[in-house]
């Protein structure tokens, strides 16, 4: 038996014999792990209590092959994502499937936490010694000596010693089973099985946290044969990482407080109200809106948007602000899904919205066509001089927005300058909401609150041809 999917859609569309193998590199330790997890979870009747976390990573994948609930963390927050489902539905069983990269780097806060608290969950954490997806970059585990992509001679002493996890974690007093397996072989393998059955069954047991290191090869970044590879791990691997069992405590079951789901309750606990019905007035007062404010970064979308939702929330409406940026601060795309109801928000992302903010040629290109009928579209007139056509039935408003902006002086007043055009436009809330809202995020920059205040009233006597 195993909790394993008949077909694997992921590789060759789950068709012949690609069906019945994972997409992983020949000799990748994954699917090892993967299997022996999944038999762990049949042998112990758990598969329909069982949620998988897979975060970035040669991992991400564990959907495709894993037949439990699954849930995609962010990249390093399996362990914080593993504790909300664990504390949603105690009677869950939840494995954080994590890789050295992931769980030794961006994520090493959060099992560092996670493990200290020490609720039930059973981490699963494949060291492979290298960022495999990513290009084969020096990871926290990377051995002293070994060459990376980012370490093209080889790991020296300025680049830190490898992090020892099963040792760290075991270290804490949160968890009470830490051990390190490796699959090179036979015997391992087995060990490995039964390390990761153990993890489970001591969450099923209601004991605490189980970590479980395991030594996996990567044939493909250490550019050698499985065999080969499997030996550079035994010889290798070994002195740095030595296997066994590092913490295994007999520890009292753990007791949870029934979960509550019921918002009134939730905000009595934590001594909050449920904001006041909406005020008169104001489109999304009486309706939901979904909109998209999107340009290069520095135009200032996040900020309007996160204005927008702000102000909604204190008109006692429901409102989600979601960004999406890329890493630079200046030049980079940018866009923001905001949804505003009078009941309760579902669902945050705005494929297809009431409104959009272009700022910016490529973006109007890129969200244009996806507003819907009798929607608004407010771009940037000043730099998008030849807009393409839309959809019959979407509005198109051309506000020079940066032209506005310049001459106010300020070039940066520009996303204000949208605010008050999208207001005009479509009636999302009423004026003196959104201006409440900007007067309290410029309470300590008195000097800049009129200007922005003026910012506002011009893009709404723009969008109104006035």
């Amino acid at each position: 038996m195993s909790a394993l999917h008949e077909r694997f859609e992921r590789h060759g569309g789950g068709a012949g014999l690609k069906g019945r193998t994972t997409h992983y590199c020949a000799g990748c330790g994954h699917g090892l792990v993967h299997r022996y997890l999944a038999e762990a979870i049949a042998r112990l009747g758990i598969q329909d209590r069982t949620v998988a976390i897979s975060p970035v990573g040669c991992s991400v994948f564990l959907y495709y092959y894993l037949d439990v609930g699954n849930t995609q963390a962010a990249h390093g927050r399996a362990p914080a994502v593993a504790l909300g489902h664990k504390l949603a539905n105690p009677e869950s069983v939840v494995v954080s499937y994590q890789g050295d990269g992931d769980l030794a780097s961006i994520g090493l806060a959060e099992i560092l936490q996670a493990a200290q608290l020490g609720i039930p969950i059973s981490v699963l954490f494949v060291n492979n010694a290298v960022y495999g997806m990513t290009g084969g970059q020096l990871a926290p585990t990377t051995l002293p000596g070994q060459r990376t992509s980012t370490s093209p001679r080889g790991r020296d002493r300025t680049m830190g010693q490898p992090l020892r996890m099963a040792e760290l974690i075991a270290q804490l007093e949160g968890p009470v089973y830490v051990e390190r397996v490796a699959l090179f072989d036979a015997k391992r393998r087995r060990r490995a099985a039964r390390a990761i059955e153990k993890a489970l069954r001591l969450q099923v047991e209601g004991r605490g946290l189980s970590f479980v290191e395991v030594l996996a090869e990567c044939p493909t970044h250490l550019r050698l044969a499985p065999p080969e590879a499997e030996r550079w791990v035994r010889e290798r691997m070994l002195p740095v990482f030595p296997l066994g069992v590092k913490k295994d405590l007999a520890a009292a079951p753990w007791t949870f407080p029934e979960p509550v789901f019921e918002p009134e309750a939730v905000l009595r606990a934590v001594g909050a109200e449920r904001p006041a019905a909406p005020r008169a007035g104001g489109g999304a007062a009486g309706k939901a809106m979904g909109l998209k404010l999107a340009g290069a970064g520095g135009d200032g979308a996040q900020t309007a948007a996160a204005l927008v939702a702000r102000a909604a929330i204190a008109q006692g409406l429901d409102a989600t602000h979601v960004p999406s940026y890329g890493p630079e601060s200046r030049g980079g795309a940018s866009f923001a899904d905001v949804r505003l109801s009078p009941e309760a928000v579902t669902c945050p992302d705005v494929p297809a919205p009431d409104a959009l903010v272009a700022f910016n040629a490529p973006s109007l290109a890129r969200f244009g066509a996806a507003v819907v009928p009798g929607g608004t579209v407010v771009l940037d007139g000043s730099v998008i001089r030849e807009p393409p056509a839309l959809a019959p039935g979407v509005r198109t408003l051309a506000v020079p927005l940066s032209g506005i902006a310049i001459e106010l002086g300020h070039p940066v007043v520009k996303n204000v300058v949208a605010l008050g055009a999208l207001q005009a436009a479509t009636g999302l809330l009423p004026a003196e909401a959104l201006l409440d809202t900007l007067r309290e995020a410029l309470a300590r920059k008195g000097s800049v609150l009129a200007l922005n205040e003026e910012a506002f009233r011009r893009g709404q006597r723009a969008a109104a041809g006035g």
